[in-house]
């Protein structure tokens, strides 16, 4: 597999987990973050907690509707228009200490393909809590572009460097 199909070029052991992320854009050009729940105990990640709405591609599921299913999980928003998709997939690897907990150590890392959103309905819409799905998010907030680089782990930094560079002809 290459980037582009969800393949990675990592660890030759473990393949990527292919998933997707949105940039939700409101009408100012201002981006949804979310606070990911947990981590109060570690105070090196306290600053790090805050990241876009992301996930898994189901088994045979389209990434454009993968993403529209995440943002619906994590925030509880339907109302949008799709603007653009990133030219490319963005992968990073688990440091060693996240891979020894996650996935069961199954992947090394993520590809990831990004949307980019307009939300085009209220605020009051936002929902962290939908029915039927384990809250993703504490809190949330609307951020300039340029910030999100700065709030993410250090390990998915450059995903975020490469998707605000993909989509910045989109901010306010």
């Amino acid at each position: 597999m290459t980037p582009r199909d969800g393949g990675g070029n990592g660890s030759a052991r473990l393949p990527y987990r292919r998933c997707v992320g949105v940039m939700l854009l409101n009408r100012d050009g201002l981006v949804f973050v979310g606070k990911r729940r947990g981590g109060q105990h570690d105070p090196d990640k306290m600053d790090y907690r805050w990241q876009m709405p992301q996930g898994g591609i189901d088994r045979n599921e389209d990434p454009l509707a993968a993403a529209k299913r995440e943002l619906v999980e994590e925030t509880g928003v339907r109302s949008v228009e799709l603007l653009a998709e990133a030219p490319e997939w963005y992968c990073y690897d688990f440091p060693p200490e996240v891979l020894a907990r996650t996935r069961s150590g199954k992947f090394a890392g993520q590809t990831q393909l990004w949307f980019a959103f307009r939300f085009t309905g209220d605020d009051s819409e936002i929902d962290l809590t939908p029915p039927g799905h384990k809250p993703e998010f504490s809190e949330w907030r609307w951020a300039p572009m340029s910030e999100l680089p700065g709030m993410i782990v250090p390990f998915k930094r450059s995903v975020y460097e490469n998707v605000v560079r993909a989509f910045a002809h989109l901010a306010g």
